[in-house]
């Protein structure tokens, strides 16, 4: 077969200043580009947008998606107000992953959610979120590590036997931290595959589905250094190969 393909889903980026204050980019982080490439995969960006038509032909363009990082999630998608220390969010780019999300599924597409992308799946899936750490009822770590995006700077433990574990072949992993949301409730079409020493999730898989992994950190950033830690784009490469040659693609 040829190269597979692997859709990144993108946000909108407003300029704050410039020749054109207020323009819109639609725009992706390179690194994921960069780990989908090192993988043996073709990156694919698929521009946010609210047609459905249009979605369902880039999803058959693709052989699995990667849903990106960006900005928390309207609080509504789960039932709650807007707290205090909410950060900024982005209704139009909810809309369109919602929206993905539920197409990609229905083509049992292999899917990697990461941070953003991750709280996403739990989302769509029926659960809930902290809409900032500080409202867990027990002490966080700093999960926000504000620098070196390479570096890795605190531990996750890996539930033996999930499907993260048998890609890195280890139960425990340094990662880096880039977030203040966290999940509350998880759903039931969801297993919890790795946690924080401090009992925050940072990984989540789909039960009953072919490939569906959710991490709170970013791999993407590590993954050119930390060998162990690009498994995961290889075994979400890998699984796109077996979507291509099951769906009878040429």
């Amino acid at each position: 077969m040829k190269k597979p393909v692997i859709g990144i889903s993108t946000s909108v980026l407003v300029d704050q200043g410039g020749e054109f204050p207020g323009y819109e980019r639609i725009y992706v982080n390179k690194d994921y580009v960069s780990a989908v490439i090192a993988a043996g995969a073709v990156p694919l960006m698929i521009p946010m947008e609210d047609s459905e038509e249009n979605l369902r032909v880039s999803l058959e363009l693709v052989d699995g998606i990667i849903f990106s990082g960006g900005q928390d999630i309207a609080p509504y998608r789960y039932g709650e107000e807007p707290h205090a220390k909410l950060q900024g969010i982005c209704p139009e780019r909810d809309e369109f992953d919602f929206l993905l999300y539920r197409l990609a599924k229905e083509k049992k597409l292999p899917i990697l959610g990461i941070c953003r992308g991750y709280q996403l799946m739990n989302v769509a899936e029926g659960g809930s979120l902290y809409q900032d750490l500080s409202l867990k009822a027990t002490e966080s770590f700093k999960h926000s590590q504000g620098h070196g995006p390479s570096i890795p700077t605190h531990s996750m433990k890996i539930e033996a036997g999930s499907r993260l574990a048998k890609i890195l072949g280890r139960e425990e992993l340094r990662i880096n931290s880039f977030h203040h949301q966290a999940i509350k409730e998880v759903p039931a079409s969801l297993s919890v595959s790795g946690r924080a020493l401090d009992d925050v999730i940072e990984a989540i898989e789909l039960k009953d589905y072919p490939f569906g992994i959710g991490v709170q950190f970013h791999p993407e950033m590590l993954q050119a250094k930390y060998k162990d830690i690009q498994k995961i784009f290889l075994a979400l490469v890998e699984a796109g190969k077996e979507y291509h040659n099951l769906n009878g693609k040429a």
